[in-house]
């Protein structure tokens, strides 16, 4: 692959991460309107209309693939979201942040039980993934010296982030034989099903009307499915193939400091020297496990 590639593989994988990490801040404001499980399929039913439009194509798979790809929905969809939002009930949010954000380790154990090309990791791959960690509690706990467990809810985050890792393993192999943007959608499809049964039986029938009378309400839910799920899952999934799965996942250890930054240019959150230090950590971290690993 060219070193242009690989490169505009950085480059997604960096704006992924700088919208993901948005993604948080705008769905303050979508939950003043709907419940957590609300907003899921809302979010994925907007991705595979945009998705439509983007690729007016169809796609035809066996049925093999077209199970693969139910797995590959519930895991990096609806039941991600569902099993993160519902830790959140039962846990502190920096609980939350931090757990999930171990995705990166649990995907890199994950590759080396599973992937078949295998992806070569050298021991600078897991002292980056620390350092990062380090940098992610600090911006996560933000100046607040708190982090309670609460064994219910922390095992709760843990099953998501290990959803994440499930899903980046298993959409990898898709990516390379199918358009991106085809995957994508394909996902949100499945992820918008599996996503239905679970509100009807928690929340109920979301009310649309704040969608079309609410103008943050709705630029909240355009840049959340449409950049949020559409255009960043795909473009991720772009990363994956050309970076390989754990180089990629490296990426999201940034995730909690862009929603902290975020927060403070749109919400007024403070920003403390803790978290400063931890910005530096998780810059650190990344580019050391980047500099020093090598995909197969």
């Amino acid at each position: 692959m060219s070193a242009t590639k690989k490169l505009m593989g950085h480059v997604y994988a960096i704006f992924t991460i700088l919208v993901w990490g948005s993604c948080f801040v705008l769905t303050k404001e979508l939950l003043t309107a709907y419940t957590a499980v609300q907003i899921i399929p809302l979010r994925m039913g907007l991705a595979y209309l945009t998705l439509w439009v983007l690729r007016p194509k169809t796609m035809k798979l066996p049925w093999k693939d077209e199970l693969m790809f139910i797995l590959i929905g519930i895991t990096g969809g609806s039941f991600y979201f569902f099993l993160q939002n519902t830790a959140l009930t039962y846990t502190y949010a920096a609980n939350v942040s931090i757990i999930v954000a171990l995705s990166p380790i649990l995907t890199v154990i994950l590759a080396q039980l599973f992937s078949r090309s295998g992806e070569r990791l050298g021991k600078f791959v897991y002292i980056g993934a620390v350092i990062a960690i380090a940098g992610v509690v600090l911006v996560v706990l933000n100046g607040q010296l708190t982090f309670h467990l609460n064994p219910l809810g922390d095992l709760i985050a843990l099953a998501a982030a290990l959803m994440w890792a499930v899903y980046s393993i298993l959409i990898k192999k898709y990516t390379e034989r199918y358009d991106n943007f085809l995957v994508t959608r394909r996902v949100m499809l499945w992820a918008f099903l599996t996503a239905v049964p679970l509100m009807l039986l928690t929340d109920g029938m979301p009310d649309l009307t704040p969608l079309f009378t609410t103008p943050r309400i709705l630029l909240s839910w355009l840049f959340l499915g449409v950049f949020g799920n559409a255009v960043c899952f795909a473009i991720w999934n772009i990363a994956f193939q050309r970076l390989g799965v754990v180089i990629t996942n490296n990426y999201l250890y940034a995730s909690p400091f862009v929603t902290l930054v975020v927060g403070y240019l749109l919400l007024d959150e403070q920003i403390t020297l803790m978290s400063v230090i931890g910005a530096v950590l998780i810059t650190a971290g990344v580019i050391v496990a980047l500099k020093k690993s090598k995909d197969a």
